[in-house]
């Protein structure tokens, strides 16, 4: 058909052999192509945006900008990614990266246009957006994912190990717990005296790149912690190192320590927002670590601390996860080192309630109506006869003042005081999101001649009546 073309973009490392080629073969009509060179990564991404549809991106397995994240943009684009890979290239899996095709370095024009022919359609068919390019099969098991997070003071870093302790405990678990550092500025390094700085948050994700580490893999970065009963994954040396950090591998690596254990604890940033909130792409991905958990997580615990300031700042937490797609259901808040007193204790509850609803009115005295951790059950009227349709959320954990210092000092087990309400709390949440996701539909039987006859076969027997 007139007009019909291959409209290729390329990025690729200055004086690459393959580029000029390509670009000779275009410009001399040896091939039907349009032939689109790209400086960087922006540049791709800018194009790849523009709504201007392509049929491959072609880019050397050599540059940097090649990972998970440019294929994924192409991928989102419809646009198919054609790997060029010489002996300089690191090793990857096309499959697992998401690559439609692999060509070698020295590639010919006839080898070139039949990885076109397979994979990619020509520009002006009109006959649609491309197939779905090399999906991996989802898997089959997932370990759960428990994310805890607060301002900064209010003991989310002490919270997350004394979780993840509780977790260890559980002869269920078989002591595969994870405890995992995904917040800025990573404190579990210091809370567990570690003497080495890695390997970390930095080197597993790096590791996720072009790839997926195995268990054996993921299980030697992390550390041993036998007086707690679960394993160690070290954060960022420095905060500043999220730039070095690419989104979808930080997916990637999400995934993968899941496969490997069966219970992960987050520890991670209370910062959630994103581009749609704070209109940067930067920030987005400076926060990437904190939203991959907790938008993955069975139960999010939110800390804050009593107080004016604590009270607020802890619904402000809140509102701050449930506009990144963490659902009510799934939250938990804590107000660590509460008093005792259970008048403070209401009049605490009421204001959080009241903060969330947005309105002055007083909420049910004696946290009527707030669901109960131990049970499940509600303790008095339904949360949702309150005066105003606000944001509910289940009834605040009060954890008390306890002496930890020396604790966290020694490397001993922290107290059951701290212990046993947060894994209560997390597990009625993570149990009861298990029991109200859809089951998956099973398969049907189909009978033969139910589902009608192929068109041909409909024409064929239409010309013979």
């Amino acid at each position: 058909m007139t007009g019909e073309r291959w409209v290729l973009l390329g990025l690729a490392p200055p004086r690459a052999p393959w580029f000029e080629a390509l670009a000779r073969w275009a410009t001399s009509a040896a091939i039907a192509a349009e032939f689109i060179k790209c400086i960087s990564a922006e540049e791709v991404r800018v194009r790849l945006a523009s709504g201007r549809p392509h049929s491959a991106l072609l880019i050397d397995a050599s540059s940097p900008a090649f990972d998970r994240d440019i294929v994924d943009a192409a991928r989102t684009a419809f646009t198919p990614v054609i790997a060029v890979c010489d002996d300089r290239h690191p090793r990857f899996s096309g499959q697992e990266v998401g690559v439609a095709a692999e060509l070698g370095a020295g590639f010919s024009a006839e080898e070139l246009l039949d990885a076109l022919s397979a994979c990619c359609q020509m520009v002006g068919s009109g006959s649609g957006v491309p197939p779905p390019l090399g999906d991996s099969a989802a898997p089959e098991w997932l370990g759960q994912l428990f994310s805890v997070c607060g301002p900064g003071g209010t003991g989310a870093s002490t919270a997350a190990i004394a979780l993840a302790q509780g977790l260890a405990a559980d002869p269920r678990y078989a002591r595969r717990v994870l405890l995992a550092d995904l917040a800025l500025r990573a404190d579990q390094a210091m809370l567990h005296d570690a003497h080495d700085l890695g390997p970390g948050v930095q080197e597993i994700v790096d590791a996720h790149r072009l790839g997926r580490a195995d268990p054996d893999e993921v299980w030697r970065t992390t550390f041993d912690v036998p007086r707690r009963g679960y394993r160690l994954l070290l954060g960022l040396r420095q905060p500043h190192a999220w730039s070095a950090l690419r989104p979808r591998a930080i997916d990637a690596a999400v995934d993968s320590l899941r496969r490997s254990f069966q219970v992960v604890v987050a520890d991670t940033t209370g910062d959630v927002e994103g581009e749609a909130e704070s209109g940067s792409i930067n920030v987005e991905e400076r926060n990437h670590l904190a939203r991959c958990a907790v938008q993955h997580s069975s139960a999010v615990v939110a800390v804050g601390s009593p107080g004016l300031k604590g009270i607020h700042s802890l619904a402000g937490l809140i509102r701050t996860l449930i506009g990144a797609g963490v659902s009510p259901a799934r939250l938990v808040a804590v107000v660590n080192r509460s008093p005792r007193n259970p008048r403070t204790r209401a009049e605490m509850a009421r204001a959080l309630t009241s903060l969330l609803d947005g309105s002055s009115g007083a909420a049910p005295r004696g946290g009527r109506g707030w669901p109960d951790w131990t049970t499940g059950a509600a303790t008095g009227t339904s949360r949702a006869a309150g005066p105003s349709p606000g944001i509910a959320v289940a009834r605040p954990v009060y954890v008390p003042e306890r002496k930890i210092e020396d604790a966290l000092r020694d490397g001993a087990p922290l107290p059951a005081a701290l212990v046993d309400p947060l894994v209560r709390a997390a597990i009625a949440v993570s149990e009861r999101q298990a029991d109200e996701a859809p089951a998956r539909p099973a398969p049907a039987l189909i009978e033969p001649g139910t589902l009608g006859a192929w068109p041909e076969t409909a024409e064929r027997q239409g010309g013979g009546s």
